[in-house]
């Protein structure tokens, strides 16, 4: 599976994965200032897709440069709310009408399922920013009246964009995570440089090309492509960047934290999770098999808020593992391109490595695989849908994120019990409940330490909703009117009138 399949199928994305790739730095696509390039990866394959520019820190210099004069003196600044909304609102549509050729770009570049990614990472792409677009002309302060002071004052804040804003995205949802930085960034008025995946940077340059078509001013927003280590750190670290917004890894997101302290840049933090999925006896089983392997096996289990820990009722412990098993056997593993494939690769040798060592810990610990448990094929980064059993609180594959498709599964008898196991974790991303009594349910919720619980459900995301965690899961939260907060900042005005 490569170029020339997709030639076959989708010439668009031929044509734009056979030149090399450039960065976008104020509204020039450009080669990097070392003229280094570099390859990104089919891993459904494992051959090179396309060459792409690698960005460096005289890269990101520039960038921010760009994204400061657009800032303080561009016509973005002058612009009305209204404008920027309409500006963000044809961005939309634009991705809509290439709502197929996305499909492809994130299939190939990160091994998902072409129809998975036409129904769901382009679709809720399209609609956050549509949701975005109307909160540009939302965005108010407040007035005040003071009591202090011994005469009359009028007194009101201003909620004004932050700034230049850099912002670092992963590779596991590698468009939709650009539409969840970008939407609010641009809503709240602030400019942009973003440093996609260096696994998957092919559909954040090519929603470079629409935000161009649509007609955002110069320097608004920037793309550039490089490695976290150079190009993401430099991003971080730069003296003239406002706000940093990372969505990726706890150990990154620490490394994030360092080099913002320089000028105490505002940070915000999407981090990683070890989500429990919690299932009672008197849950409706028919909706809890199928949602709790859903809940793990969805983008190949590499989500931040997986369903990775598996906690069930003891009395229907042995139907659930069964039933989620059976669930897993059925999946069809193969390349993203194939339409009757259900689960891709992972995005890298490097995360395949990773799951297949996570998996020897646990067998080396004592867990067993129920199903799966192995990397699949000889060719491209493939892992078993895995339900890993006989595990506990204390082994390596139940205490850290995996980031792949395996499960722990454990049972518990108390339902009091389950609170303090759920919550065992220094992650707090999400979390699951599955029982037909409502009052338990929501106690449950109130008791879970996750930013998000499902009830009956999982996976369920809108614009609308905030994400975000808690604990060692972040800072911040993403979408809803929440995620105003993180490009925003208030001032207030006091005018002594009398």
């Amino acid at each position: 599976m490569g170029i020339a399949v997709s030639a076959e199928i989708n010439p668009q994305v031929a044509e734009f994965i056979g030149k090399p790739r450039k960065m976008l730095i104020n509204g020039k696509w450009a080669n990097a200032v070392s003229g280094k390039t570099f390859p990104t990866y089919n891993p459904a394959t494992g051959e090179v897709l396309a060459q792409v520019a690698e960005g460096d820190r005289e890269d990101i210099n520039q960038a921010v440069k760009a994204a400061r004069d657009a800032f303080d003196n561009g016509p973005w600044r002058r612009m009305t709310a209204s404008e920027r909304g309409r500006l963000i609102w044809k961005l939309a549509d634009l991705l809509e009408q290439h709502t197929e050729e996305f499909g492809y770009l994130e299939s190939l570049d990160n091994g998902k399922p072409l129809a998975i990614a036409k129904v769901a990472d382009v679709p809720l792409a399209v609609d956050l920013f549509r949701y975005m677009a109307g909160w540009a002309t939302k965005v108010e302060g407040n007035t005040i009246p003071i009591s202090s002071g011994g005469g009359k004052y009028f007194a009101y804040t201003l909620r004004e964009p932050v700034g230049v804003v850099g912002q670092i995205i992963p590779w596991n949802f590698p468009l939709l995570m650009a539409a969840w930085k970008l939407g609010p960034a641009l809503a709240s008025g602030c400019t942009v440089v973003l440093k996609p995946a260096e696994q998957t940077p092919l559909s954040a340059l090519r929603l470079g090309e629409l935000i161009q078509e649509a007609g955002f001013p110069d320097g608004v927003v920037n793309i550039v492509p490089g490695y976290g280590e150079t190009a993401g750190a430099a991003l971080a670290a730069h003296p003239d960047v406002d706000k940093i917004a990372f969505t990726g890894s706890t150990e990154v997101g620490r490394l994030i934290v360092h080099a913002a302290a320089g000028n105490l840049k505002k940070v915000s933090l999407e981090l990683g999770g070890k989500s429990p999925n919690v299932v009672f006896k008197d849950a409706d089983l028919d909706a809890a098999i199928p949602g709790s392997a859903s809940a793990i096996f969805f983008n190949h289990g590499q989500c931040c808020c997986a369903g990775s820990r598996l906690y069930v009722e003891k009395a229907v412990y042995d139907q659930v593992v069964e039933g989620v098993a059976a669930n897993a056997k059925k999946i069809r593993v193969g390349s993203g391109l194939d339409p009757k494939t259900q689960m891709g690769p992972l995005v890298s040798e490097e995360q395949l490595n990773r799951v297949c060592g996570y998996l020897e810990a646990g067998f080396a610990e004592g867990a067993k695989a129920v199903v799966g448990g192995h990397k699949a094929g000889d060719r491209g980064y493939f892992v078993e849908p895995t339900v890993l059993v006989d595990t506990r609180e204390s082994m390596k594959v139940v205490k850290e994120e995996i980031f792949g498709p395996v499960v722990t599964a454990m049972p518990f008898t108390d339902p009091e019990e389950i609170i303090p196991r759920a919550n065992n974790s220094d992650y707090g991303l999400a979390a699951a409940v599955w029982t037909r009594d409502i009052s338990k349910a929501h106690r449950m919720a109130e008791l879970l330490r996750a930013g998000t619980v499902w009830i009956n459900c999982y996976n369920i995301f809108d614009a609308a909703l905030p994400f975000g965690g808690y604990k060692q899961s972040g800072w911040g939260r993403e979408m809803g009117h929440d995620v105003l907060n993180l490009y925003t900042q208030t001032k207030a005005v006091c005018a002594k009138i009398g």
